[in-house]
């Protein structure tokens, strides 16, 4: 039995009960993990500010500091931060008064202190300035429970409003769970150790902000039985390796690609671009006769073939014998980009599904219920909201095929859930820079690639291409920023997105 991909998801006491269990009580164990965790927070928000270029030189850091780990946490990221930056400076409010602090946080603040002398200074709430670069939330961890008091409410209400470059929450938004505002509004949440299942949960999006996972190196104790698992990088780990040197272009797979029509003609060609990014060894795009030329001239590597066309420029069902007299050839097939809502179109994408012998990856146009339910080959669905919504409509029951009922389902968001329909895996990859139009068709195409290669393990295939993607996407808003780029810059990013572990 093949182990499960990514790492378990834990319910808050699942997460205490675990801790309980492998720290035992140790201090310099739990000491051990404070560090860790502070110094990947602390690494995780640099990193993060990139996007909105970098943290600057002689900034300010609000370190709001609990009584325990995660307020230690957030001490321990702050000395790191100041320590990497000599002209920055800290203000820390003890949202319970310094007094307050258990042994390790106490150890964590006085640290700090000894590490930025005369940078450094405990403050109280209402001596908050205005225009902190960082601000790190350390008030309260897992073990939270509502409702929050009314004065870390008043306080939380403040420092919402407060300008801040950057909002970081330390394993999970102070208050995420109680009723009400009174929550810290992260612009991104890092979870430390393991990721707690509020942070995944729908009604704490508008807090959680983007979130990220810390490993620490010790979930890995934990017992794994999770339904909800968030995606690791190492699930890319075997597309770093060496490759067999006895392979040809046949070991690595041939997807058929099938799409695009004169209305959007872009779409298909950037699923293909991202196709031969994937490492897939042959590439078949089939497209409207019209544009196979041109698209021939910008990617020569792949194989395309011009279909007969509707009066509309869409594919006509005429292609369709020509389609299956080249698609024995193919490991995987992937449609949809650029399709369009030709009648005609859809009715050849839909025989297309019905008839297909080998995995699918279904997106855009195609993701119509007479077409994801047609077939019993396996398939992977790519919608975002709408397109869900449209396939899988809410408070309306109908019938769907087996097939259907066990794709995997790549629903793309703030927060992409991939779902195989026994457990779900969030990638905490990616963010606004991929809210444009273009960046589903990159995904269909990376997608596809990756399925050619694995064509009995869709499930891998998904959750490759939504790290993949969501890592290109990282590092291009860290490079270029979130707003002034485009989204083909993705497929430059691919190549690091991969080997950078």
């Amino acid at each position: 039995m093949k182990p499960p991909l990514g790492q378990p998801i834990l319910s808050c006491a699942e997460a205490q009960a675990f801790e309980r269990r492998f720290f035992a009580g140790d201090e310099t164990l739990e000491w051990a993990a404070m560090e860790r965790a502070g110094g990947a927070v602390a690494a995780g928000a640099l990193g993060d500010f990139l996007e909105i270029g970098g943290f600057p030189p002689s900034g300010r850091v609000l370190v709001l500091a609990g009584k325990g780990n995660n307020g230690g946490d957030a001490l321990i990221a702050a000395r790191r931060v100041l320590e990497r930056f000599p002209d920055a400076r800290a203000d820390v409010v003890f949202v319970f008064g310094e007094r307050g602090l258990r042994p390790l946080a106490q150890r964590a603040w006085r640290d700090l202190g000894q590490s930025a002398r005369g940078r450094v200074a405990a403050i109280p709430a209402a001596a908050l300035a205005r225009g902190y670069d960082l601000c790190l939330d350390g008030i309260f961890g897992f073990q939270f429970r509502p409702p929050v008091p009314r004065l870390v409410a008043a306080l939380l209400g403040r420092i919402n409003a407060l300008p801040v470059g950057l909002r970081a929450a330390v394993d999970l938004p102070s208050g995420l769970g109680g009723s009400g505002p009174a929550v810290f509004r992260a612009d991104f949440t890092y979870a430390t150790g393991s990721v707690k299942r509020p942070v995944v949960e729908e009604a704490g999006a508008p807090w959680v902000g983007r979130l990220r996972y810390l490993d620490l190196g010790f979930i890995a104790a934990a017992a794994d039985r999770s339904k909800l698992r968030v995606l690791t990088p190492e699930v890319l780990a075997s597309l770093r390796a060496l490759r067999a040197s006895a392979s040809d272009k046949r070991t690595y797979g041939h997807l058929f690609l099938v799409g695009g029509s004169r209305g959007f003609p872009g779409a298909i060609l950037m699923a293909a671009l991202a196709a031969l990014r994937s490492g897939v060894g042959l590439l078949t795009a089939a497209v409207p006769a019209s544009l196979a030329a041109a698209f021939a001239a910008r990617a020569p590597e792949a194989m395309w073939i011009g279909l007969p066309e509707t009066p509309a420029g869409g594919l006509a069902l005429a292609g369709r014998p020509l389609l299956e007299s080249r698609l024995g050839r193919a490991s995987a097939l992937a449609l949809g980009p650029g399709l369009g809502r030709d009648p005609e179109s859809l009715a050849l994408a839909r025989e297309l599904v019905a008839s297909s012998k080998i995995p699918l990856v279904i997106d855009a146009d195609a993701l119509q219920p007479a077409i994801v339910d047609a077939g019993s080959a396996p398939r992977v669905l790519t919608p975002h909201q709408g397109e869900w919504e449209r396939i899988n409509p809410a408070g309306r029951r109908r019938r769907r095929t087996a097939a259907w009922r066990s794709a995997v389902v790549v629903h793309k968001g703030p927060l992409t859930a991939v779902s195989d329909g026994l457990a779900r895996y969030f990638s905490p990859f990616g963010g606004p820079v991929l809210a444009r139009g273009g960046s589903g068709d990159v995904l269909t195409g990376l997608t596809g690639g990756l399925l050619a290669q694995t064509p009995g393990d869709p499930l891998l295939a998904a959750c490759r291409g939504t790290v993949w993607h969501g890592r290109a996407a990282d590092a291009l808003a860290r490079a270029h920023g979130q707003t002034s780029v485009q989204v083909t810059q993705l497929l430059e990013y691919l190549p690091q997105a991969l080997r950078e572990g």
